[in-house]
């Protein structure tokens, strides 16, 4: 679900607001997007609740980074007994002209698939960012 429909509360809006600047530190030129999911029924047949989504959009196609858009998902599950979220990871993707050019799952394991993969420098700060976000959500409430 778009970050901007997810900032119901000061800690949530906080924390994404730490998650836009971590990314800004590794990849300056890239611009936020709060809102990446359209309202059109096609899009949102995709989106996911237990979800908080943000696109980074650089200046132009990068070859370093094999795209234009990267979606950044941090993935939770909702606990229906402690009626609580859990964050289970992050997941990032690439996109080009063609479609998704490449994915990152926390979830699985932490390994790039794709058609077009990013430079070995732009993985290794994807990755960190990753961490810095899963350590963010975890310490701070």
């Amino acid at each position: 679900m778009n970050a901007s429909e997810q900032a119901t509360s000061l800690t949530v809006a906080s924390k994404i607001a730490a998650i836009v600047n971590l990314f800004k530190s590794q990849f300056p030129d890239a611009k936020a997007d709060l809102k990446p999911w359209h309202s059109d029924p096609d899009t949102q047949e995709w989106v996911d609740p237990d979800s908080i989504d943000i696109g980074f959009h650089l200046p132009g196609w990068s070859p370093r980074f094999q795209g234009r858009s990267i979606l950044v998902q941090i993935r939770f599950h909702q606990d229906p007994i402690e009626h609580s979220y859990r964050l289970i990871g992050v997941e990032t993707a690439a996109f080009n002209h063609q479609g998704q050019a490449w994915r990152l799952s926390t979830v699985d394991n932490w390994q790039f698939v794709g058609q077009a993969l990013p430079s070995p420098d732009v993985a290794d700060k994807l990755k960190q960012f990753c961490r810095q976000v899963l350590e963010l959500w975890n310490n701070v409430t």
